[in-house]
């Protein structure tokens, strides 16, 4: 099959694909401006394979002699015939990826709806919500993403200030967790407070409560706040939230927002087993 070919760094494709991989705002206005974001590696291409939101794969010559990068790509062609492939020169890769020895495979993905509604439009929002306020590291946002689809926590609201939920670098971290979430963005604090339903918890380490104490309150749809790694939760969500603190041992000062939100959530999940 032959498959359209890019060879010149100044192509408009290949030049789209550049600006999504921007970090920051650059690439986050790409993303929203073009409505999609870059998926890049087997992993994250496979946990889209037979999902029309695929509709872009990027390739190379070296990538289709790997007997899994044509198997996914050949899968996915036969569930979505329209989806569109398109081969780069190998020298071009080494421009594209940022990863040694990465797998010459890429997608472009249609962002949800979810993305791109604005927040003002959504009148409430009922259910467990996990809200990330400010939390700027990829690979914090990303592991609790991954957190959060294990945990069956499937909707996500990251505010203004946190690192970008469909940056590269996000979903990279995120395994595929992204498939199995709603996903808010730009949300502000009153944004929140407006439309979230659900009691609001903060740990914190010097509430009176501590998260295994909780328990009846856990039976309910539960918003658990995460917040940044230097400031913590803002003061106007932490004044209308339940502080409640995760008992570790005093000689540590803290514990990874990352492991703070696995504790919370799957306490969560415990208590309602039982």
């Amino acid at each position: 099959m032959n498959f359209d070919l890019i060879t010149s760094k100044e192509n408009p494709l290949f030049k789209e694909v550049r600006l999504l991989q921007s970090t920051g705002s650059k690439g986050q206005k790409a993303r929203l401006a073009s409505g999609q974001a870059l998926l890049e590696g087997i992993h994250l291409v496979q946990t889209w394979v037979g999902d029309a939101a695929l509709r872009t794969l990027l390739t190379s010559e070296i990538g289709l002699k790997n007997g899994e990068i044509s198997q996914a790509i050949y899968e996915h062609l036969e569930i979505c015939p329209d989806a569109k492939v398109v081969q780069l020169d190998s020298a071009l890769w080494d421009l594209l990826s940022d990863l040694v020895n990465a797998p010459h495979i890429a997608g472009l993905l249609d962002l949800p709806k979810s993305v791109l509604t604005p927040a003002q439009s959504i009148a409430t929002l009922a259910g467990d919500v996990v809200i990330l306020d400010r939390v700027q590291d990829a690979g914090n946002v990303g592991s609790i993403l991954r957190t959060a689809a294990a945990s069956g926590f499937t909707q996500v609201i990251a505010l203004s200030g946190c690192a970008h939920l469909w940056s590269t670098k996000v979903l990279r971290a995120g395994m595929g967790a992204h498939r199995l979430l709603d996903l808010y963005e730009g949300w502000s604090n009153q944004q929140v407070l407006s439309a979230v339903t659900a009691q609001l918890f903060v740990a914190t380490a010097d509430a009176e409560d501590d998260i295994f104490s909780l328990n009846k309150d856990l039976l309910h749809p539960v918003a658990w706040v995460m917040g940044s790694e230097g400031q913590g939760v803002s003061e106007d969500l932490l004044a209308q939230s339940k502080g409640v603190s995760i008992p570790i041992d005093p000689r540590v000062e803290s514990l990874n927002v990352s492991t703070a939100a696995a504790v919370c959530l799957f306490e969560t999940v415990r208590v309602r087993r039982a």
